[in-house]
Protein backbone atom coordinates (compact mmCIF):
# COMPACT_ATOMS: atom_id res chain seq x y z
CA UNK A 1 0.00 0.00 0.00
CA UNK A 2 2.47 2.56 1.23
CA UNK A 3 5.13 1.55 -1.63
CA UNK A 4 3.00 1.94 -4.25
CA UNK A 5 2.03 5.49 -2.58
CA UNK A 6 5.15 6.19 -2.22
CA UNK A 7 6.27 4.93 -6.33
CA UNK A 8 3.79 7.56 -7.27
CA UNK A 9 5.23 9.94 -5.12
CA UNK A 10 8.44 9.79 -6.76
CA UNK A 11 8.11 8.43 -10.23
CA UNK A 12 6.97 11.85 -11.63
CA UNK A 13 10.45 13.43 -10.66
CA UNK A 14 12.44 11.36 -12.59
CA UNK A 15 15.20 11.21 -10.21
CA UNK A 16 14.73 7.70 -8.91
CA UNK A 17 15.21 4.36 -11.31
CA UNK A 18 12.43 2.27 -10.31
CA UNK A 19 12.51 -0.08 -12.62
CA UNK A 20 11.80 -3.92 -11.79
CA UNK A 21 15.17 -5.07 -9.50
CA UNK A 22 16.62 -2.20 -9.29
CA UNK A 23 18.42 -1.00 -5.63
CA UNK A 24 15.91 2.30 -5.60
CA UNK A 25 12.13 -0.22 -6.02
CA UNK A 26 14.05 -2.38 -3.53
CA UNK A 27 14.88 0.28 -1.11
CA UNK A 28 11.28 1.97 -1.65
CA UNK A 29 10.14 -1.43 -1.32
CA UNK A 30 11.50 -2.11 2.24
CA UNK A 31 10.46 1.29 3.41
CA UNK A 32 7.00 0.95 2.14
CA UNK A 33 6.48 -2.48 4.17
CA UNK A 34 7.64 -1.00 7.11
CA UNK A 35 5.53 2.27 6.65
CA UNK A 36 2.47 -0.40 6.26
CA UNK A 37 3.74 -2.20 9.76
CA UNK A 38 3.46 1.24 11.57
CA UNK A 39 0.17 2.37 9.97
CA UNK A 40 -1.79 -0.90 10.69
CA UNK A 41 -0.50 -0.40 14.76
CA UNK A 42 -1.61 3.38 14.22
CA UNK A 43 -4.99 2.18 13.13
CA UNK A 44 -5.23 -0.39 16.21
CA UNK A 45 -3.92 1.94 19.05
CA UNK A 46 -6.29 4.71 17.38
CA UNK A 47 -9.28 2.03 17.57
CA UNK A 48 -8.46 0.94 21.31
CA UNK A 49 -8.20 4.28 22.70
CA UNK A 50 -11.54 5.60 21.93
CA UNK A 51 -14.26 3.96 23.70
CA UNK A 52 -16.86 4.41 21.03
CA UNK A 53 -14.60 1.91 18.36
CA UNK A 54 -12.35 0.07 21.32
CA UNK A 55 -12.74 -3.71 21.16
CA UNK A 56 -10.42 -5.36 22.96
CA UNK A 57 -7.70 -3.91 25.29
CA UNK A 58 -9.34 -0.77 25.13
CA UNK A 59 -12.27 -2.07 26.86
CA UNK A 60 -10.37 -4.12 29.29
CA UNK A 61 -8.21 -1.08 30.58
CA UNK A 62 -11.06 1.05 30.92
CA UNK A 63 -13.34 -1.31 32.63
CA UNK A 64 -9.81 -1.63 35.41
CA UNK A 65 -10.83 1.75 35.83
CA UNK A 66 -13.81 0.64 37.93
CA UNK A 67 -14.13 -1.25 41.44
CA UNK A 68 -16.41 -3.76 39.35
CA UNK A 69 -16.61 -5.04 35.83
CA UNK A 70 -20.46 -4.77 33.97
CA UNK A 71 -22.06 -8.02 33.33
CA UNK A 72 -21.39 -7.26 29.47
CA UNK A 73 -19.67 -9.24 27.14
CA UNK A 74 -20.23 -7.84 23.46
CA UNK A 75 -18.10 -5.33 22.46
CA UNK A 76 -21.49 -2.95 22.05
CA UNK A 77 -22.78 -3.86 25.14
CA UNK A 78 -19.09 -2.89 26.92
CA UNK A 79 -18.90 0.29 25.37
CA UNK A 80 -22.18 1.29 26.02
CA UNK A 81 -22.11 0.01 29.96
CA UNK A 82 -18.10 1.42 29.92
CA UNK A 83 -19.78 5.03 28.71
CA UNK A 84 -22.45 4.84 31.45
CA UNK A 85 -20.43 4.30 34.46
CA UNK A 86 -17.90 7.60 32.76
CA UNK A 87 -20.87 9.94 33.05
CA UNK A 88 -21.63 9.47 36.94
CA UNK A 89 -21.01 12.92 38.24
CA UNK A 90 -22.44 14.83 41.01
CA UNK A 91 -25.83 15.79 38.95
CA UNK A 92 -26.69 12.29 37.96
CA UNK A 93 -29.52 11.81 40.59
CA UNK A 94 -32.37 12.88 38.11
CA UNK A 95 -34.61 9.95 36.99
CA UNK A 96 -33.87 9.85 33.72
CA UNK A 97 -29.80 10.40 34.69
CA UNK A 98 -30.13 7.47 37.28
CA UNK A 99 -31.87 5.51 34.68
CA UNK A 100 -28.96 6.15 31.81
CA UNK A 101 -26.17 5.39 34.51
CA UNK A 102 -27.30 2.12 36.08
CA UNK A 103 -26.80 0.77 32.40
CA UNK A 104 -23.66 0.91 33.30
CA UNK A 105 -24.06 -2.76 35.25
CA UNK A 106 -24.06 -4.00 31.95
CA UNK A 107 -27.80 -5.01 31.43
CA UNK A 108 -30.78 -2.73 31.01
CA UNK A 109 -31.79 -1.84 33.81
CA UNK A 110 -34.74 0.85 35.03
CA UNK A 111 -35.18 1.96 38.12
CA UNK A 112 -38.84 3.50 39.20
CA UNK A 113 -40.13 5.78 41.95
CA UNK A 114 -42.23 3.89 43.98
CA UNK A 115 -42.51 7.09 46.74
CA UNK A 116 -40.87 7.72 50.34
CA UNK A 117 -37.78 6.96 49.16
CA UNK A 118 -38.09 3.79 47.63
CA UNK A 119 -37.13 2.59 44.14
CA UNK A 120 -37.58 -0.27 42.22
CA UNK A 121 -35.29 -1.90 40.11
CA UNK A 122 -36.62 -3.42 36.88
CA UNK A 123 -34.56 -5.52 34.00
CA UNK A 124 -37.37 -4.84 31.16
CA UNK A 125 -34.98 -6.94 28.65
CA UNK A 126 -34.57 -9.99 31.07
CA UNK A 127 -37.38 -12.89 32.02
CA UNK A 128 -36.03 -13.55 35.49
CA UNK A 129 -32.33 -12.99 37.67
CA UNK A 130 -30.22 -11.85 35.29
CA UNK A 131 -27.18 -13.60 34.79
CA UNK A 132 -24.49 -12.64 36.66
CA UNK A 133 -26.99 -10.93 39.28
CA UNK A 134 -24.79 -10.37 42.39
CA UNK A 135 -22.23 -8.16 40.29
CA UNK A 136 -24.64 -6.18 38.30
CA UNK A 137 -26.00 -5.83 42.06
CA UNK A 138 -22.95 -4.35 43.50
CA UNK A 139 -22.83 -2.14 41.04
CA UNK A 140 -26.23 -0.58 40.91
CA UNK A 141 -26.07 -0.01 44.67
CA UNK A 142 -23.01 1.36 44.60
CA UNK A 143 -24.56 4.38 41.77
CA UNK A 144 -27.64 4.85 43.50
CA UNK A 145 -28.21 7.59 46.18
CA UNK A 146 -27.24 5.39 49.56
CA UNK A 147 -30.15 6.76 51.65
CA UNK A 148 -32.82 5.14 49.16
CA UNK A 149 -34.29 1.28 49.86
CA UNK A 150 -33.96 -0.20 46.78
CA UNK A 151 -35.80 -3.76 45.78
CA UNK A 152 -35.09 -5.69 42.81
CA UNK A 153 -38.21 -6.60 40.34
CA UNK A 154 -37.84 -9.74 38.44
CA UNK A 155 -40.23 -10.51 35.00
CA UNK A 156 -42.03 -14.02 35.09
CA UNK A 157 -44.30 -14.54 32.35
CA UNK A 158 -47.67 -13.83 33.62
CA UNK A 159 -50.98 -15.59 32.86
CA UNK A 160 -52.30 -12.56 31.24
CA UNK A 161 -49.47 -12.80 28.66
CA UNK A 162 -50.14 -16.36 28.23
CA UNK A 163 -53.90 -15.75 27.66
CA UNK A 164 -52.77 -13.07 24.80
CA UNK A 165 -50.35 -15.29 23.32
CA UNK A 166 -52.95 -17.88 23.09
CA UNK A 167 -51.13 -20.93 24.92
CA UNK A 168 -52.07 -24.03 25.34
CA UNK A 169 -50.29 -27.01 27.52
CA UNK A 170 -50.12 -28.63 24.39
CA UNK A 171 -47.77 -25.80 22.57
CA UNK A 172 -45.74 -25.56 26.17
CA UNK A 173 -45.33 -29.31 26.16
CA UNK A 174 -44.66 -29.70 22.62
CA UNK A 175 -41.72 -26.80 23.08
CA UNK A 176 -40.33 -29.21 25.27
CA UNK A 177 -40.91 -26.22 28.83
CA UNK A 178 -40.29 -27.54 32.23
CA UNK A 179 -41.73 -25.14 34.72
CA UNK A 180 -38.88 -22.95 35.44
CA UNK A 181 -37.98 -22.58 31.83
CA UNK A 182 -41.79 -22.01 30.72
CA UNK A 183 -41.65 -19.45 33.58
CA UNK A 184 -38.59 -17.27 31.18
CA UNK A 185 -40.50 -17.65 28.42
CA UNK A 186 -41.26 -14.78 26.40
CA UNK A 187 -44.12 -14.50 24.28
CA UNK A 188 -43.14 -13.67 20.35
CA UNK A 189 -45.14 -10.57 20.33
CA UNK A 190 -43.25 -9.49 23.71
CA UNK A 191 -40.18 -9.92 21.30
CA UNK A 192 -41.01 -7.51 18.27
Amino acid sequence: MYEEYLRNLLEPLGVYDLRTGTVNLAELSALGQGLDRVSGHLEAVEREALTATAEDQGLTRRESLFLRRPAAYTPEERRAAIAALLQIDGDSLTPSAINHTIGGCGVKARALEMGKGKLRVIFPEVAGVPPEFEQIRAIILEILPCHLEVEFYFRYLTWAECHRAAYTWADVEAAGHTWESFQLAVPDDETA
